[in-house]
């Protein structure tokens, strides 16, 4: 996939091509059949709510069709993933998650790549020998909501670099850098040498960032690390952690921070960056 992303085509279209397919094909691994009833629900209502919108707003011709020009262009750069996943998706994992005992999730995003490297339990995520950024060790452990320690969990991360771009979607980063899944130890725990990710700017070349500049909104997320953490007999869980201090960390575009997700790393016991522990509780599968 690297090879499709290059120094001249580092672009908003370029990202959300590769957002598209990396969604197809979970969609093909997962396909589901919908039930027509909740189909007919969810559509009728959704419409009904635009309906209503347009009526109290007095929406002219002139505002329908720039929103149509919109909406063909929003497909024509590929970035339906991103515009779903920034500005949906935060209320579709609190529903999804009312339930949860355990720790906090939160969005996916449009960057998640399956099968990264696998790595054992005290591991450094793959990285270029000059990688830029404060390192970072993020350490921690895995139990159950009845503290049992999960032997073996897998605990996946991946983030951006220093200058905010993610392998696989960014021009001239290896393939999977900054991504690992680590197999936690006998006692469920885990330590990832990295380095810290850096704030960045969703893709505003494109027709999110005609949305963004239309509204006077701001296109910035907070530094976060993305996490996938799985045990056998426990469900799933997707989240992310961000950082004390940083200046987006109250209005992330996305709207993906919750209190119980922020990190406040202190000086590393090695001397050389910075270390923090994050532990993980899973509920029951």
């Amino acid at each position: 996939m690297t090879d499709t992303v290059t120094e001249q085509s580092a672009t908003a279209a370029a990202s959300g091509a590769a957002a598209t397919e990396q969604f197809r094909s979970k969609q093909r691994a997962g396909a589901a059949d919908a039930d027509t009833r909740r189909v007919d629900t969810l559509v009728t209502e959704l419409l009904s709510a635009a309906h209503d919108i347009i009526r109290r707003h007095h929406l002219s011709y002139a505002e329908y069709d720039a929103l149509k020009s919109w909406l063909i262009k929003v497909g024509e750069d590929g970035e339906w993933p991103l515009f779903l996943d920034v500005w949906l998706e935060h209320v579709v994992e609190e529903v999804a998650n009312e339930d949860r005992e355990g720790s906090k999730g939160t969005i996916e995003g449009p960057y998640y790549v399956p099968d990264a490297p696998a790595l054992p339990a005290d591991a450094t995520l793959p990285m270029r020998a000059d990688e830029a950024g404060t390192p970072l060790l993020f350490q921690g452990r895995v139990t159950s909501v009845d503290g049992t320690p999960l032997a073996g969990a897998a605990v996946e991360i991946w983030h951006a670099d220093d200058d905010g771009y993610y392998s696989q979607f960014a021009p001239s980063l290896p393939e999977w850098n900054l991504r690992g899944t680590v197999t936690a130890d006998d006692t469920g725990r885990f330590r990832i040498h990295t380095v810290q990710p850096a704030p960045y700017q969703i893709p505003t070349d494109g027709s999110c960032g005609r949305l963004i500049a239309a509204a006077g909104w701001h296109a910035w997320r907070p530094a976060h690390l993305h996490l996938k953490v799985s045990a056998p007999g426990h469900r799933l869980i997707t989240t992310q952690l961000y950082f004390q201090g940083d200046e987006h960390v109250a209005d992330d575009i996305a709207s993906a921070v919750k209190p119980e997700l922020i990190l406040d790393p202190g000086p590393a016991v090695s001397g050389t960056g910075r270390e923090v522990t994050y532990d993980f509780v899973l509920d029951k599968g």
